[in-house]
């Protein structure tokens, strides 16, 4: 059984969606970051840089105990684990590693920054909300040129589209639009008809 804390931002979706995808026994522990919850030192022993998501994988590798955070490492750990969505092929896995490390490292951190300076942030800078709007446009053009000649970021659906999901999802959809990158629009209409995807975005499980 694998242990899931979680919560409702980008990088909270991501294991969801994966866990879903695969079918892994798994229980979702939500963390409240509103209040805090990500402080709690039994939290922070699991992910030290007190950071959702995070697993704990009870079966690991030779059954031992996995403790694990970072987006992008839990996404590439299930893969591994359970067969699924991450290429046999080693020249196939670097296209998948290229965009789930894009996706990971780049696409996320600065979709954040634009939501927190252009949505969250009570302080209003328009030199920061312009440089991040303009960063996430640029960023939404890169996926929509790979997207006009690939179905998905590295061949099949892989983890690759499920890191990057979440922010387009939030962010292009919500907050700018995709009308002007019709490449992604329709990559995301195919994940979001997804039933497994549909679930891992539905309310938390009781």
């Amino acid at each position: 059984m694998i242990d899931c804390y979680t919560w409702t931002t980008d990088n909270g979706y991501k294991p969801r969606m994966m866990l879903e995808e695969t079918g892994l026994p798994h229980k979702i522990i939500p963390v409240n970051l509103g209040q805090k919850a990500q402080m709690a030192p039994d939290f922070m022993k699991i992910s030290p840089g007190h950071k959702i998501p995070a697993i704990v994988d009870n079966d690991g590798p030779g059954g031992t105990r996995v403790t694990l955070c970072e987006s992008g490492a839990i996404l590439k750990y299930l893969a591994e684990k359970s067969g699924k969505f991450y290429p046999t092929d080693p020249a196939a896995r670097v296209k998948v590693d290229q965009w789930l490390f894009y996706g990971s490292a780049t696409f996320t951190t600065l979709a954040q920054q634009f939501g927190h300076w252009t949505i969250r942030s009570p302080v209003k800078a328009p030199p920061a909300q312009q440089h991040y709007e303009a960063n996430l446009r640029d960023m939404l053009s890169t996926l929509d040129g790979h997207l006009a000649s690939n179905e998905y970021f590295g061949g099949a659906y892989s983890i690759a589209d499920m890191t990057m999901y979440s922010d387009v999802h939030i962010h292009g959809v919500r907050d700018v639009g995709l009308k002007d990158y019709p490449n992604v629009q329709r990559w995301h209409d195919a994940i979001e008809a997804r039933p497994a995807v549909q679930r891992a975005w539905g309310p938390f499980p009781s």
